[in-house]
């Protein structure tokens, strides 16, 4: 059960609006995104190779899945499409047989570079009303919200 803050209605209100344009932003942003991805990625798949790139080294199908807050079986199911794609390997952990590592591969590299250049195509447009200005004036804010909830996932 969520915990009830004290804040003031006009406070909750404000939230609720910031974090509503936040994810309607987020949601037209993704859907032009992904049509523009090249290899018939998706999102999600972007997004692992995008993970990969920011973070380098390997990681298990769990350690992925909890990053990205989606089960076990829908991060194996991503993972199994960018390894048929050859965008990662996936093979056996060698401290445990049983359990499997996940890395990046060039191609992988490659198709996250590319996913960068068509999606600055894509929002190109956006220049008309974010100016560079406006989003560096942004990206600080954004990135302490991100921080933030990252660091207290779970929290509920």
């Amino acid at each position: 059960m969520a915990r009830s803050p004290n804040i003031s209605r006009q406070q909750r209100d404000l939230l609720f609006t910031l974090f509503n344009e936040i994810g309607i932003v987020n949601q037209l942003a993704s859907h032009r995104f992904e049509r523009a991805l090249p290899h018939n990625l998706t999102t999600s798949q972007f997004s692992v190779l995008n993970n990969f790139v920011r973070l380098g080294g390997d990681r298990s199908p769990k350690q992925l899945a909890d990053a990205f807050q989606v089960t076990k079986a829908a991060m194996t199911n991503t993972l199994g499409k960018l390894e048929q794609k050859g965008f990662v390997r996936i093979s056996a952990d060698p401290a445990d047989g049983r359990a499997k590592r996940v890395t990046i591969t060039e191609a992988g590299k490659q198709a996250r570079e590319e996913g960068i250049a068509a999606a600055a195509v894509a929002m190109s447009d956006l220049t008309e009303v974010v100016s560079k200005d406006v989003a560096l004036a942004l990206l600080p804010d954004l990135q302490r919200i991100r921080v933030w909830l990252d660091e207290h996932r779970g929290e509920d």
